[in-house]
């Protein structure tokens, strides 16, 4: 029988898997600099913590893999996790509460059904949660974090694409649309439609100029002060407050210098987001998310605490890494054995040790190794000899000790 993988899903190969944990190396150590720790949680969780909390809107839900999972004749359904803050959430709830904050972070899959099978459904990403970060100064933190680690992964000119959930819900609400229309006016935003915005009207001029001044806009702070203002009279503080704190993040990041395009338009994720949300794209690809969500601990039944959190988007980032070469053509190590006699083999595998214990990578060569993916290739034609070919430079040595070859090839920081 032809074995095949699962439609949507994709073998990592060991040229992907060295760039996954570069990736994953270079966020492990720009997290633990900013103070945050390492959680990891299960892939199983319930349903009812992402149809509760507003994870998954209704074109989502049909792309959950949920099932039973039975206990006698009673079940409880659950879903391979379509996210990864959630699950934050509900470990913060049952191990951490105590703590009036927690900075965390994870490397996690998530999985969402795509109908063709051309798309990945199990998706990886590197993620960064702080719970208890009320101001504009946690929004920032992360911000200046996402873009830190983009840096030193060596992806440049990264574009910081802003919106603010909250302050498109308030919009919503002052549209004065029914409850049903008004529901179904958030969920087409939060799947991506940014037409809904310009197929709504209200019976306010002033409001409707206003909101389409906003999602039109594109650029920074100074000009959206100058190009969007908020009706005269009319609106209501919850407009106004959530204008008032984008603003506020908006400054800080003009103050420290960092790169921002405003795009009211572009909000497209989860329900539970409260405030301002980020998308990271380079050269027109999105490789990571993210934003605000202070109600979201509170719809799990815990206290109000407010939150926000991102994600970076391993797959497209694997694409885009350009590393310097394999260790193995550096110095590691292809050690031949030049016959099968005891004497040999114990002097290859005691040689081999020796080399790995200086830092050096060391391949026995059983089955006809590849020399040309190492600098060094040794053979060992008998007890006490040692052929070292030097494939950097051409160089050819015998020598006739096993201290003699280490010092030759010298140790590896």
């Amino acid at each position: 029988m032809e074995s095949q993988r699962c439609k949507g899903m994709r073998d990592l190969l060991p040229d992907d898997m060295r760039r996954f944990r570069y990736i994953e190396d270079t966020f492990r150590n720009c997290c633990v600099k900013w103070g945050y720790r390492e959680v990891r949680t299960p892939s199983l969780e319930y349903l009812h913590l992402f149809t509760a909390t507003g994870t998954l809107t209704p074109s989502k839900l049909g792309k959950a893999y949920s099932f039973l999972d039975w206990d006698g004749w009673s079940g409880e359904r659950v879903v391979l996790r379509p996210d990864g803050t959630i699950p934050i959430a509900r470990l913060y709830i049952e191990n951490l509460s105590q703590q009036q904050d927690a900075r965390l972070f994870y490397v996690t899959d998530i999985f969402a059904f795509e109908q063709t099978g051309k798309e990945n459904r199990e998706r990886w990403q590197c993620g960064v949660e702080f719970l208890g970060g009320a101001s504009p100064m946690a929004d920032v933190e992360l911000m200046l974090l996402a873009r830190e680690l983009l840096h030193n992964l060596g992806i440049g000119e990264v574009e910081l694409r802003l919106s603010h959930a909250g302050l498109a819900k308030a919009l919503v609400k002052e549209l004065g649309l029914s409850p049903r229309d008004e529901a179904g006016m958030l969920g087409r935003i939060l799947d991506g439609d940014w037409q809904a915005w310009r197929k709504v009207k209200s019976n306010n001029l002033e409001l409707d100029r206003f909101l389409v001044s906003l999602v039109n806009f594109k650029g920074k702070l100074s000009d959206f002060l100058k190009k969007v203002k908020l009706p005269a009279e009319g609106t209501s503080p919850e407009l106004e407050s959530n204008l008032s704190n984008f603003i506020d993040i908006l400054r800080l990041l003009d103050d420290l210098k960092c790169d921002y395009q405003i795009d009211i338009a572009a909000i497209h994720g989860f329900e539970y987001y409260t405030g301002v949300c980020l998308q990271l794209f380079y050269r027109g690809e999105k490789i990571g998310g993210g934003g605000r969500y202070d109600e979201l601990l509170s719809l799990m039944g815990s206290k109000n605490m407010p939150a926000c959190g991102f994600a970076i988007y391993v797959e497209p980032v694997i694409k885009m890494l350009s590393l310097k070469e394999d260790e193995r053509s550096e110095s590691g190590v292809l050690v031949k054995a030049g016959g099968r006699t005891p004497g040999v083999m114990e002097a290859c595998f005691s040689l081999a040790q020796s080399l790995r214990n200086t830092g050096h990578i060391v391949e026995l060569d059983l089955a006809g190794g590849r020399a040309a993916d190492y600098r060094w290739v040794v053979s060992v034609p008998g007890e006490g000899s040692f052929v070292i070919i030097d494939r950097k430079s051409g160089e050819k040595r015998e020598v006739s000790s096993l201290t003699q070859v280490a010092g030759m090839l010298g140790g590896v920081d």
